[in-house]
């Protein structure tokens, strides 16, 4: 195996901690507090923290709100779409936290692989239909598909919720492309029953 020890979170610079603006270095150093470590993706965005604050507000008033969606089928749409895009950070990160959300250590890499060929549910398969929709031809979505959604229990929230995951994700897919972001080696091993 490689050493990656020396191989950079992204083609950016990353600031130092203690030169971000504080409301970014307390947050970041409440997730680590959390997790253990600090997300690369913070680290990456930190380089503009005026994007870093927009981003972390859209992204925490679609992903941490109450609704229709699960946490992990929140997840399971960023997994989805994420392998869809060839985002291996948020494939990996967010695969993390599915395994974690959905209490199941297989679940994030055969939504990765193949969602359609999964362990879930009608409902969540149609939930990620529309999502790759969304992800990748929103410009042919229409009510056709929203009544899918409707027959398998989603209202027109859960259906914007859905919509929105996707398309967010889909900004930070590409950012994290661009940007060249690794992910963390500590989100491969979470939620799989090992540390």
């Amino acid at each position: 195996m490689p050493d990656t020890t020396d191989v950079p979170v992204s083609r950016y610079p990353v600031p130092a901690l203690d030169a971000m603006p504080e409301d970014i270095r307390a947050r970041i150093l409440r997730v680590q507090e959390k997790s253990g470590f600090i997300p690369n993706v913070f680290l990456m965005l930190a380089y503009r923290p005026d994007e870093f604050r927009a981003f972390m507000a859209y992204h925490d008033a679609l992903m941490d709100k109450p609704g229709g969606l699960t946490q992990a089928e929140r997840e399971m749409i960023v997994v989805a779409t994420s392998a869809a895009n060839q985002c291996q950070y948020c494939v990996v990160a967010h695969g993390a936290i599915l395994r974690i959300r959905a209490k199941d250590p297989l679940i994030a890499d055969q939504v990765a692989a193949n969602y359609r060929k999964a362990d879930i549910t009608p409902r969540q398969r149609a939930m990620l239909d529309f999502a790759l929709a969304i992800a990748q031809r929103a410009q042919e979505v229409g009510e056709a598909d929203s009544a899918v959604l409707r027959e398998h229990g989603f209202d027109d929230d859960d259906i914007w919720d859905i919509a929105a995951i996707a398309a967010f994700f889909g900004l930070s897919n590409r950012l994290a492309n661009f940007t060249s972001l690794r992910a963390n080696p500590e989100f491969y091993a979470l939620g799989r029953g090992r540390t």
